[in-house]
């Protein structure tokens, strides 16, 4: 496979993009020449972690009509299997950015995204807002989130980090620089989190896309909006000749031994709440969450309450009722 090297910005000298064609499928897709497919892979050399989306002009690989498809905040068994489902049947790839805790309660979901052959990168342990956090607690929120992802897939992951709220800091930016942890920020924002409905995501997207005609999309592999209306949307992109770029890691990023050690610690227990039947069902965000679910703390993610249908969660709700410790806490 050919393979192009392209500069990083002046202020990230040391970072290599890499572009190339993607590679031949051993089958063809089953559904022919109506799938999107994946029109290219791109191979990102993240030494010293470079930034990606609209939030960070001056390193944008896409071409015009490109996108690269990505779901924050999973993986969840009510919703991922949807998602991989309609990614599947257009033989596409994205890139999912999971939550420790998600990856905590799900690991046999997250290894079934990343063997469908997903990027799979990392969205903090528990979703915290880490411009509104010490650096010290952020950067636990970043290091524990990297070694339960790693430690419940049972590999290495992608070094591609979003700030959760896109709230990005300095101090965690120049942070994941060291770390050699590129950002991804977004281009097209789908808002699937205000809506139970398809058609409006789909329309956040397209009106978007008309406008930028490429980018970086925001989906959330955890709301019903794209759980039911990813594959119609895929369909619309074909037919507007939209490609698909996957992205991947050039190489992994070790995680920190103490961390590896808590995160251990994290799935030894949820193994003996298992066998006690204590663990918690899986969570459940958005408009059709149910209140007071535990498995992620409310204040940690403020849309993980029970909302009316087709509203989007208003500025200001009352607090929770007061809910007892998830497991993980004793």
């Amino acid at each position: 496979m050919a393979v192009a090297r392209v500069a990083a910005p002046m202020w990230l000298a040391a970072g290599i993009v890499l572009i190339g064609l993607a590679p031949a499928r051993a089958e063809p897709c089953p559904a022919g020449d109506a799938a999107l497919g994946v029109s290219r892979t791109v191979e990102i050399d993240t030494t010293g972690g470079p930034r990606f989306g609209a939030q960070y002009p001056g390193n944008d690989f896409l071409q015009p009509g490109e996108v690269v498809l990505t779901f924050d905040d999973g993986p969840s068994r009510a919703k991922t299997p949807a998602i991989l489902n309609a990614l599947a049947a257009h033989c596409t790839k994205g890139t999912f950015l999971i939550v420790g805790r998600m990856a905590l309660v799900e690991p046999e979901l997250l290894r079934e995204v990343a063997h469908a052959g997903h990027t799979i990168g990392l969205h903090t342990w528990s979703h915290k807002k880490l411009s509104s956090i010490s650096a010290a607690k952020a950067k636990e929120e970043i290091e524990l989130g990297h070694s339960m992802v790693e430690k419940s897939l049972g590999q290495p992951v992608a070094p591609f980090f979003r700030f959760p709220y896109l709230a990005a800091s300095h101090s965690m930016l120049t942070y994941l620089g060291e770390r050699n942890i590129a950002t991804l920020g977004i281009d097209i924002d789908s808002k699937d989190f205000t809506t139970r409905k398809p058609d409006e995501m789909m329309r956040n997207v397209l009106t978007q896309l008309k406008a930028r005609g490429k980018g970086i999309i925001l989906f959330h592999d955890i709301q019903a909006s794209t759980a039911a209306g990813l594959k119609t949307l895929l369909d619309e992109l074909k037919k507007r000749g939209f490609k698909v770029v996957h992205i991947t890691g050039a190489k992994s990023v070790p995680t920190i031994a103490s961390y590896d050690k808590r995160a251990e610690q994290l799935i030894a227990k949820r193994q003996v709440a298992s066998v006690n039947k204590e663990v918690h069902a899986p969570p459940v965000f958005g408009p059709d969450s149910p209140a007071g679910n535990e498995a992620i703390e409310p204040e940690e993610l403020p849309w993980l309450r029970e909302q009316k249908p087709d509203v989007a969660a208003p500025g200001a709700e009352a607090p929770p009722e007061p809910r007892q410790k998830a497991w993980w806490e004793f």
